[in-house]
């Protein structure tokens, strides 16, 4: 008995909905081709491996997943598709996909093309179709590419979800009158205010959301809090004054304007203003890098703040209705009561919190195979990939040599927004953006609708100490932690106090304690520290020890003579 497999998969979902679509087509033929070979024992399997809306350029599909896996896992003994392309359309993705066949003895047969993957000449042919139809894939690119840049420079709508103010009739833009006026209002108000902020909070206040989409499938996005990335992009969104943005490039619309000059220079002036003040803030000691990308889950933006302790500045980003808490206390308090504040309110070291998003960040230039498969299609030629590749690989190994102003530049440039939530930080990047740095553009076009993707870190948020702090626990935070100052000056008494009693001459512990001006007690607690596990007095010196492990923590633990059960008390493992 042989296994067959069957893949399909079509590259747009358009008439996926259909009771008969492309996928039902290539199984139905597949289907007949095993049947052709009943006599030598093919049977199809039940499970359905098809890739609805899914591009043959990246292995990211989650049917082809899930074969790859049974493979592996010897569940499948041949695998059948209806043309060599319907399994990818890279020359470098089919080398993977065939060494995971090979690997596990399964045979690969495309029915409307006769080889045999098992030898050589076989591999040639294929290698030779494969070729094609990359080739014809880029070329398909390109075309698509020129002609949405020639409709544009007419005016015309290209599709994608049409902003507030405005619907698609006839595949052009037509104001929709009701909400043409509330973009007018929001554009008004930021005039007035000068803050994204304030208009963010006062439109939350007046429950005005952003625009609610309906697919043609039913599902429904959209219809939430605008954010403030949100608001930045609406009010730099030049279809509100008629035109069409492209590369750069601005050209006269075919829609009707809803903002009109005047008021448009005067919101572009504040935007530009307030844009020159956060650079000069840039330039401070200890600028906060990730200032304007950070919110909660639930929405909430988290604000750069500090606090200076003994001579010393400690930097932290904290949720945003935590500030207005504090602001509003006291009229509060004359009101009959303080509002609670939310559980899932942060307070998070901005050290930490910078260390992990600038390594992911540095991580994924560094990785040339995943920025060779951004950049590919988007590049002019084979050497242009080449070099933009090496460029991102040097960026990444030069990333920490750059000054405060320069890293903010390119964060603001590559990072549309960065979520915080209670086990991972999700920070979403614009892929134009990629190409921009590579290429030392330095301010390239970012359009609202462009392409992202999002990097997500797994953190753990944890509370440490007497103040309840959220810190992050993720590899990149421990990699920039200084040492612990309390920590180490606990270490460093208990080593002394081990002296005293070894140079003590057998003076009493009492008479060592009063000499030191301290209790006997705290003098017998703290010298027990001078016995620790050698390993978790160096994490300690290296500040590697766990976040929650404070001063407090290691004077009042019970510690056991054992070094196992030291680490184990103490949260080493």
């Amino acid at each position: 008995m042989v296994r067959c497999a069957i893949y399909t998969r079509k590259s747009s979902e358009e008439g996926l909905e259909q009771s008969f679509n492309s996928l039902d087509a290539q199984r139905e033929a597949c289907e007949a081709y095993v049947a052709s070979q009943k006599a030598e024992g093919w049977i199809v399997l039940p499970r359905m491996y098809d890739d609805g809306g899914f591009s043959g350029g990246t292995m990211e599909r989650p049917a082809l997943r899930q074969l790859l896996a049974d493979v592996e896992a010897k569940l499948i003994d041949t695998v059948v598709v209806y043309k060599v392309d319907r399994l990818t359309r890279s020359l470098g993705d089919f080398a993977k996909i065939v060494e995971v066949f090979d690997g596990a003895g399964v045979s690969f047969v495309s029915v409307t093309q006769s080889f045999n993957t098992t030898t050589s000449m076989g591999r040639l042919t294929l290698n030779m179709l494969l070729s094609f139809a990359q080739f014809e894939r880029e070329v398909t690119g390109e075309r698509i590419r020129d002609k949405i840049a020639a409709s544009k420079a007419k005016g015309m709508w290209m599709g994608g979800r049409p902003p507030l103010g405005y619907e698609v009739r006839d595949r052009k833009l037509e104001i929709v009158d009701d909400e043409a006026q509330t973009v007018r209002h929001i554009f008004e108000r930021y005039a007035k205010l000068g803050s994204v902020l304030e208009l963010g909070e006062e439109l939350a206040a007046a429950g005005i959301t952003a625009k609610r989409h309906v697919s043609t499938a039913g599902n429904v996005t959209g219809g939430g809090q605008l954010g403030r990335g949100a608001l930045y992009h609406l009010l730099q969104n030049r279809l509100y004054r008629g035109e069409i943005s492209h590369k750069g490039m601005i050209y006269p619309g075919q829609h009707a304007a809803i903002i009109d000059e005047m008021l448009w220079d005067k919101v572009q002036a504040l935007l530009a203003e307030n844009r020159v003040e956060r650079a000069v803030r840039s330039d401070a000691a200890a600028p906060s890098l990730l200032a304007g990308f950070l919110r909660d889950e639930d929405g909430i933006p988290l604000t750069p703040t500090h606090a200076n302790k003994k001579g010393r500045r400690y930097r932290y980003y904290v949720s945003h209705d935590l500030i207005t808490v504090r602001k509003n206390a006291t009229r509060d308090d004359a009101g009959g009561g303080q509002k609670r504040r939310r559980s899932t309110a942060r307070r998070i070291p901005a050290t930490d919190l910078e260390a992990i998003v600038e390594g992911r960040i540095t991580d994924l230039f560094a990785d040339a195979s995943t920025v060779d498969t951004i950049i590919a299609p988007r590049a002019r030629d084979v050497e242009e990939r080449r070099g933009l590749v090496g460029r991102s690989s040097d960026l990444a190994h030069h990333w920490s040599s750059l000054s405060p102003t320069e890293k903010i530049a390119g964060l603001r440039l590559l990072v549309q927004e960065i979520v915080v939530t209670s086990d991972t930080v999700h920070i979403t990047i614009r892929v134009d953006a990629i190409l921009a740095l590579a290429r030392g553009d330095a301010a390239p076009h970012q359009d609202a609708d462009g392409e992202t993707f999002t990097l997500s870190v797994p953190a753990t948020l944890k509370r440490v100490g007497m103040e309840m702090r959220h810190l992050i626990d993720a590899p990149q935070a421990h990699q920039s932690r200084k040492p612990d100052h309390s920590l180490l000056r606990l270490i460093a008494r208990a080593q002394r106090f081990r002296d005293l009693i070894l140079q003590g001459d057998g003076t009493s512990i009492t008479e060592l304690a009063r000499l030191s001006s301290i209790t006997p007690s705290y003098f017998t607690r703290i010298v027990r520290l001078s016995f620790l596990a050698p390993d978790i007095t160096a994490a300690i010196l290296d500040g590697r020890q766990p976040l929650e492990l404070s001063a407090l923590k290691l004077s009042l633990a019970n510690l056991p003579r054992d070094w196992s059960e030291q680490r184990r008390e103490l949260g080493f493992g």
